[in-house]
């Protein structure tokens, strides 16, 4: 079994997907069948999409969290840090191995590990 999508909802599909963007990844901005416009990019065999929100959705999902090994962590979190992201946890050594959380501009946690 393989992961392949992840959809994330937001009311600020740019600054998200440029958010997102400081970790390496390169977004299309495109859509496909009646599907609205949204930002798309591929991770291996996965596929991040960062959708606007729902009809019904007032507000994005902060219970979800995200994490991701980063290859060129350190440069990452320097620009991370000049963004003005804000850190919940301090990049460590952890029982996970050497990583750091963060907060997207949504509010949701971020976990990012050393690869």
């Amino acid at each position: 079994m393989n992961f392949r999508l992840l959809v994330l909802r937001t009311d600020d599909l740019k600054k998200l997907a440029s958010f997102y963007s400081l970790f390496g990844l390169e977004f299309d901005y495109h859509k496909h069948g009646n599907s609205p416009f949204h930002y798309s990019a591929e991770m291996g065999q996965m596929v991040l999409e960062i959708y606007p929100l729902a009809k019904e959705q007032a507000n994005p999902d902060l219970n979800l969290r995200l994490g991701f090994a980063i290859d060129d962590f350190d440069d990452v979190i320097l620009k991370l840090k000049e963004n003005g992201t804000a850190f919940v946890l301090e990049p460590k050594e952890t029982d996970f191995g050497f990583m750091t959380i963060i907060v997207d501009p949504d509010g949701r946690k971020v976990e990012l590990y050393k690869n």
